[in-house]
């Protein structure tokens, strides 16, 4: 989920911190987990996830002979307790993590490496979100992107461009009943940069260069970046001044959206259940072109099952893994759950569904950027975040709003690097 994501973003640094006890010595955890194997598993996952994991536990050991127990709690507490869970020995044999913290968790030692099985049916975006400098840490489960929600009630069909959504906030029924001049046809969280993402990716702009892999080239102030966020600013000025609350701009949107006032808006497939509670008409679709015609890039999202470093039956884990991720797997899965598929076989079998959701969210992953994996990620998100702010609200123009985040994130990943090259020589 969106919320857990940036939530995951926030504690990073802290278990980043934690982990680099741990990060001379991760090959040797990993290869005294191997000498541990038998016939015994522990698999930790959310409350949500336990009837399904039950039912594929007791497949798995009609097939294995293997003995999988079940714990559950909260996954980024799991995640954030892996440093000294690997250390004390008690690591489960598996776990599932959010896309955006496996390359880390993996380069600090925490995790195993994974072997992808064929049966898993990974494509090549799945893979870059849990593969950091050539190795992979997870294995693939389910695929989230941002789509688009629109009222019934009030379009008649979902706008596929940016124009259409233009036009809409021409019509005087959109109107801020508050604030005069304002419409709320359309709404966009994009003073959050993982809202905004796919505005600027799709005019050109990225994070790291050579597919989010190197650090040193940071795309977020090119000609591209700067157009997107131009081109937020033009909403921003049609918008009620709340939309430029970085707190309260989501509640507005919902509030909006739910209460039949605003025709689309860009969200998550988390969303989908509070609009069915409120019994909102809606309808879901991939996210409408930009006016240059090309894609809203959004970042793909989702979870992978992951062995923790401090597993002692890491062999077995990976037969796990590579059961939890087969398409018979994954079909049950997305059954029990509704989310959609890593597997691309399985993917099929869900979009067989006729799900409006599950149909946009895997249309849209088309055209998804894998969010960059490496720990520099963590330096990003509250410069991105006051780059947009500042941009939209007039505080800054859009250039000079870009080039001071780049000048932010790369001084902010130098300390880090100086910090942990001088920690390293000390110990």
């Amino acid at each position: 989920m969106k919320h857990k994501m940036l939530k995951s973003v926030a504690v990073l640094g802290t278990v980043g911190l934690a982990s680099l006890l741990l990060v001379a010595c991760g090959s040797k955890n990993n290869k005294s987990a191997s000498s541990g194997d038998g016939k015994n598993l522990t698999v930790y996952v959310e409350k949500q996830y336990e009837k399904y994991v039950k039912k594929a536990a007791e497949a798995f050991e009609k097939e294995s002979g293997t003995k999988v127990t079940i714990k559950t709690g909260d996954q980024l507490k799991g995640l954030e307790n892996l440093s000294l869970d690997n250390q004390s020995g008690k690591a489960p044999d598996v776990m599932m993590s959010p896309y955006d913290r496996v390359g880390s968790l993996g380069s600090d030692g925490q995790l195993s490496e994974v072997k992808l099985d064929k049966g898993s049916m990974t494509d090549d975006t799945t893979k870059a979100l849990v593969t950091t400098k050539g190795k992979t840490y997870g294995a693939p489960a389910v695929i989230e992107t941002l789509v688009m929600y629109y009222n019934k009630d009030l379009v008649s069909k979902a706008p596929t461009t940016f124009a259409e959504l233009e036009e809409l906030a021409k019509d005087s029924k959109y109107a801020f009943a508050n604030e005069n001049g304002k419409t709320t046809a359309f709404l966009a969280d994009w003073t959050n940069f993982y809202y905004a993402y796919g505005l600027l990716a799709g005019n050109g702009g990225y994070v790291f260069g050579k597919n989010g892999t190197d650090p040193k080239d940071i795309g977020l102030a090119n000609d591209g970046s700067i157009k997107g966020i131009e081109y937020a600013k033009s909403w921003y000025e049609k918008w009620p001044k709340g939309m430029q609350d970085t707190k309260g701009a989501a509640n507005l949107i919902q509030t909006q959206f739910q209460s039949g006032k605003t025709a689309a808006i860009i969200e998550g497939p988390w969303k989908a259940a509070s609009f069915k509670e409120a019994k909102v008409n809606y309808g879901v679709a991939t996210i409408p072109t930009l006016p240059n015609g090309k894609n809203y890039q959004t970042f793909g999202g989702g979870k992978a099952w992951v062995i923790p470093a401090g597993s002692k039956n890491a062999k077995t884990a990976q037969k796990f893994v590579n059961f939890l991720t087969s398409t018979d797997q994954q079909k049950a899965f997305y059954d029990a759950t509704n989310e959609v598929p890593a597997n691309t076989e399985a993917r099929k079998y869900a979009e067989g569904k006729n799900d409006e959701l599950t149909s946009a969210v895997i249309k849209q992953f088309q055209s998804a950027q894998p969010m960059p994996n490496i720990s520099e990620m963590s330096t990003v998100w509250d410069p991105a975040a006051s780059m947009l702010f500042d941009a939209v609200s007039g505080k800054k123009d859009a250039k000079t709003a870009a080039n001071d985040a780049v000048k932010l994130i790369k001084d902010t990943i130098n300390q880090k690097a100086i910090s942990n090259l001088v920690k390293n020589k000390t110990d």
